[in-house]
């Protein structure tokens, strides 16, 4: 699933957006966060294009609660017929999407403020029905994969279900792991359970926990959250990045008996759906659905291992660039250089990356802009606020992105990257069925990071300033580590804690930590002092509550470095075929799709060319800050 906002915005938007933005991104620096009351609306996505109120909502949780039951009538029947069964299909479909504007309404409300208790209820509540939803259909695979071969190979071959045929297909592939009808209930019953963990780190993460307040650089005390603490490792000023590290990594030290316990279980969690769905291991229960091999997995982080002598020298650059004697983890996203560092405006966000996004085709630019225009979008931090950013919606809805904007040329970035998202989701809703319209994992990063690489190249081209141009550069460096070698890191890191339970070990704070540490200590080098509160990160990173997500970053990343080079080249075909990508989602093997879009994932050239990339990005920095003048 994706989110997703719509709100008009206002004919005036263009005139304000200036005034206001610079006023947001002062208060940003100082004072409390504002409340979300205190937004104006023309920043804030509109969900009455999901449900109108929350009473249109309750009515949709009505019905699907009094219908849901209406599966069960199909239990026994489903291989009478192909046309029975396209019935029973197309009923679980229509249930499935109100099930979807439901959680997606309910969530989207829920992180305009997480302490607000209505929204927590109601999204538990529609958790809990889903539940249920998925327990009353439980029965269709097994029961489609109980007929006989002959019977089964007429369905497939049957023009009623011509519509389901990939579906089918992958079924029947994934036969030895899908368990009787009974222990599908089952499982589908316990998915409240199984699911908790994730809700449990999302309430610590989002909710309680409290980061309390720093003095910085103008010697104001101020509130730390989320979004600041990302702007203070940005300050030209050590002490405030060392003391808001240590706030920010302190805070959850309070909380680390119980994120080590959270994330312990979702492990074992993981381990036990792999045992009963007869997997080897979690990494075969992740990946085998989809038709990934696992060696995709294993030779991306090998590759990586192998060759891990450009970041150590961008370790050691960033060191005696900035004149240190010890080189500390707040210390790897400040700027390199003082000059040149800017603040956008939303609106000028907005224009930069239309720009920059122009080889991309007259349609996608001219749909791209209806969605900035559109309030599809909810702009700026406030209190209690979901963390981060992301993109989401429905079948039945246009994309909602949730930002957190405070006019960092990463903020820049991550417009152009969430849209990247929503514009993935936009055409292949308009191109694929219900039931097809969801994004793999391995594929669902490559539109967003896309945007990113085109993007980032047009900058690079554009700039006259050598500033600007150093600053650039280091961005592009810094957007390679954390899409491509830090999730190639943390994929190591939940290879490590995966196998430890697999082998029938045990994780604790101490273990995880320490695991977590190693592998960090090893990817930056010999450089870079990991002081005592820096390997809680493993422990604060919502992603490894989805076991075996995280190296899909790197390897979207590597596809999409392949996809938007072929795009700028004006390859042949480049366009259409990029266009085809965007169009299509589950209705075939994710590593088929970008076979199609000309980027073959089972060889290790994507990943290859990406670590050739960041060496090159390396030095040529190097020799701009090399340069005469140039310190």
């Amino acid at each position: 699933m994706q989110m997703q906002p719509r709100s008009l915005v206002r004919m005036l938007f263009a005139l304000v957006a200036s005034i206001l933005a610079l006023s947001l991104l002062a208060q940003a620096q100082t004072g409390q966060l504002k409340q979300r009351a205190d937004i104006d609306p023309q920043y804030k996505w509109d969900l009455t294009d999901l449900y109108a109120n929350d009473a249109a909502w309750e009515a949709d949780f009505t019905f699907l609660k009094e219908n849901f039951s209406r599966l069960g009538q199909f239990k026994g029947q489903l291989g009478s017929s192909p046309e029975l069964l396209r019935s029973a299909f197309r009923l679980r479909d229509s249930l499935g999407l109100i099930s979807d504007n439901l959680y997606v309404y309910a969530n989207l409300k829920l992180d305009e403020d997480n302490r607000v208790s209505a929204y927590q209820e109601m999204a538990d509540r529609i958790s809990g029905l889903n539940a249920q939803l998925n327990e009353a259909s439980s029965y269709f695979d097994p029961e489609i994969l109980a007929m006989d071969d002959a019977a089964l190979q007429a369905y497939v071959s049957s023009p009623a279900l011509a519509d389901y045929l990939f579906y089918l297909q992958s079924l029947i592939r994934s036969k030895a792991h899908v368990l009787s009808d009974k222990e599908e209930a089952l499982l589908a019953a316990a998915s409240p359970v199984t699911g908790s963990f994730s809700r449990i780190f999302s309430m610590i993460n989002d909710a309680d926990i409290s980061y309390g307040t720093i003095v910085d650089a103008n010697g104001d005390t101020v509130e730390l959250s989320k979004g600041r603490y990302s702007s203070m490792l940005e300050s030209p000023d050590r002490r405030v990045r060392r003391d808001a590290n240590r706030a920010y990594n302190n805070a959850y030290l309070k909380y680390i008996n119980s994120l080590s316990a959270t994330l312990a279980s979702s492990v074992k969690k993981d381990w036990f759906m792999a045992q009963a769905r007869k997997y080897p291991t979690c990494l075969d229960l992740s990946l085998d659905p989809n038709a990934i091999p696992t060696s995709v997995f294993h030779k991306l982080i090998e590759a990586v291992n192998n060759n891990l002598a450009p970041l150590h020298k961008w370790a050691s650059l960033r060191k005696r660039m900035m004149g240190v004697d010890t080189l500390y983890p707040y210390d790897l996203w400040v700027p390199l250089v003082k000059e040149g560092q800017k603040k956008y405006e939303y609106a000028q966000a907005m224009e930069i990356v239309t720009k920059g996004l122009a080889p991309m085709g007259k349609t996608y630019l001219a749909d791209f802009k209806t969605g900035l225009t559109s309030g599809w979008i909810d702009v700026y931090e406030t209190e209690g606020k979901g963390s981060g950013a992301y993109q989401w919606g429905t079948y039945a809805s246009h994309p909602y992105l949730l930002l957190n904007y405070t006019g960092s040329l990463e903020d820049v970035f991550t417009l152009a990257h969430e849209m990247g998202h929503a514009m993935h989701s936009f055409y292949t809703n308009k191109h694929e069925p219900y039931h097809y319209s969801n994004h793999y994992l391995f594929t669902a990063e490559v539109a967003s990071t896309c945007n990113e690489a085109v993007l980032i190249k047009y900058l690079l081209e554009t700039t006259k300033d050598k500033q600007e141009k150093i600053n650039l550069l280091n961005y592009y460096i810094e957007q390679i580590i954390g899409t491509f070698y830090t999730q190639v890191w943390f994929s190591e890191f939940e290879l490590a804690i995966h196998k430890r339970v697999e082998e029938g070990g045990a994780l604790s704070a101490d273990n995880l930590r320490k695991t977590y540490r190693d592998i960090y200590q090893k990817y930056w080098g010999p450089e870079l002092v990991i002081d005592s509160i820096n390997d809680v990160g493993g422990l604060r990173i919502g992603h490894f509550y989805r076991q075996y997500y995280v190296y899909q970053y790197a390897t979207c990343y590597a596809a999409a470095q392949m996809i938007s080079q072929r795009i700028l080249e004006k390859q042949k075909g480049a366009l259409e075929q990029y266009q085809n990508f965007l169009s299509t989602g589950s209705s075939k093997y994710p590593v088929d799709i970008l076979k199609d879009a000309g980027v073959d994932m089972t060889t290790t050239e994507p990943v290859d060319r990406t670590i050739k990339l960041f060496g090159s990005l390396v030095d040529q920095l190097e020799k701009l800050l090399d340069e005469p003048g140039k310190k």
